[in-house]
């Protein structure tokens, strides 16, 4: 008797082509030749323009150096593409404009205008095989990565940043990091090496920490049950918890207060220390919800104009297949619904509960009924849910890498947000500058 022989489905089946590969490698050789290429003539062309316009500046700068210094250029061994070596120029000396010697390197093709950072070998030697992706393009005078670094907005590693340019590397986005690399600059400043545990801003302490260190945190409070309130601070609510002392206990009451936006980036710059990362709840909610496909912990979404929160929910499922999302509720509620509200996240045994209901209401309604609320874990989060289910979309990658996120927001809602942004914020700002006064004058 024959043994019966299974029958193979879907591409295993089909008759190998070796040709169809072959045309495949070879398309896509050759559309990263010609990717290179016209990086190259961008690059060429931009220089040129470039060192002819600032040729009077080099030669000071470069006169400076050499009257200072003893020598134009502090030369760096390091890492290009294809792994091949070559010396990063800057001018010597402590001044401004020591980039302007990377001009040179871009003229040489060693450099191009935007892409990764040029590593030393120390470096380029300890890149795993995944990302070495980043060895096929040139490395940048500018990077994206460095450009999210500065305003603490870099949540994933630098690698992964890497990888992702060598993905989706176009003219346009070298045009687009090279516009914002000016602005971003005066925005972010230099770093001051300070980097506190804890902000105190305004009279809030504010964790000072990494996207991954606060996600590691909720995770571990709500898989060993301990009952947990987060807040976080931007300067909205520091100017509401400046007049309501009530709110200003409770974020002082917390567990955790973590820091959100620009503004508190620009505050810290005041107070002449760094701000880790802006640890934003909108930035946050699908990586918890990620961490939670994995460790199979739950979530509850309470807050949101009707079937918003649904609709958020939904977004995540759809990333997110195996995430248990155990319940949905909008936020308009009555004091006399709230023993039914609060009875609904109990029996849905969901272990973390997101409120989004608009600080400082849901702050406060999270340490009223904390003793109540079975979610070992509850969390402020603002208007999250409105973003996740589409209603307001979030500001591109290059606003945010301006630190304009809230003139996208003022622009989608100007009506609520106005008075926010164009008052509050200086308002803040003014307060932060009075407490700095204050401190140097003790």
């Amino acid at each position: 008797m024959m043994e019966k022989t299974a029958t193979l489905v879907g591409p295993l089946s089909r008759r190998p082509r070796p040709w169809r590969a072959k045309v495949i490698r070879d398309a896509s050789s050759a559309g990263a030749i010609l990717m290179d290429c016209a990086q190259r003539a961008l690059d060429l062309a931009l220089v040129t323009s470039a060192l002819v316009l600032l040729s009077p500046l080099m030669a000071v700068r470069g006169l400076l150096a050499r009257i200072t210094a003893g020598r134009v250029f502090d030369r760096e061994s390091v890492v290009g593409m294809d792994r091949v070596p070559f010396e990063r120029l800057r001018f010597a000396g402590d001044y401004a404009g020591r980039w302007l010697g990377g001009l040179i390197n871009i003229a040489r093709g060693e450099l191009s205008w935007d892409g990764p950072r040029a590593l030393d070998e120390e470096e380029a030697s300890n890149v795993p095989p995944y990302a070495w992706v980043r060895f096929n393009v040139r490395p940048g005078l500018v990077s994206s990565h460095k450009l999210r670094k500065r305003l603490g907005l870099c949540n994933e590693a630098e690698l992964e940043h890497d990888s992702e340019f060598f993905y989706t590397q176009t003219l346009r986005g070298t045009l687009g990091v090279m516009a914002r690399a000016l602005p971003n600059a005066l925005l972010g400043g230099r770093s001051t090496g300070v980097a506190q545990p804890h902000l105190n801003i305004c009279g809030v302490e504010i964790v000072n920490t990494t996207m991954n260190e606060a996600l590691d945190f909720i995770i571990e409070r709500a898989g060993d049950r301990i009952a947990t309130q987060i807040c976080f601070a931007n300067p909205d609510c520091l100017n509401i918890a400046y007049k309501n002392r009530a709110y200003a206990q409770i974020l002082s009451d917390a567990d955790r207060v973590l820091p959100d936006g620009i503004g508190i980036h620009l505050a810290c710059r005041l107070k002449g220390v760094e701000m880790v990362e802006n640890v934003n709840g909108t930035d946050l909610f699908p990586r918890l919800c990620e961490r939670l496909e994995r460790t199979g912990l739950s979530l509850y979404l309470l807050g949101a104009r009707p079937g918003l929160a649904e609709r958020a929910a939904t977004a995540m499922r759809d990333r997110f297949p195996n995430l248990k999302i155990s319940g949905c509720r909008q936020g308009y509620f009555t004091a006399d619904e709230e023993p039914q509200v609060i009875d609904e996240i109990n029996r849905s045994n969901a272990d973390i509960l997101l409120v989004g209901t608009g600080a400082p209401s849901q702050d406060i309604w999270i340490a009223r009924h904390r003793a109540e609320l079975t979610p070992a874990v509850c969390i402020g989060v603002g208007g999250l849910f409105d973003f996740y289910s589409g209603r307001i979309p979030r500001a591109p990658q290059w606003i945010r890498e301006l630190g304009l996120e809230w003139g996208w927001r003022l622009a989608m809602e100007p009506r609520r947000m106005w008075q926010r942004y164009l008052i509050g914020n200086p308002k803040f700002l003014y307060r932060v500058w009075r407490e700095v006064r204050g401190s140097a004058s003790k």
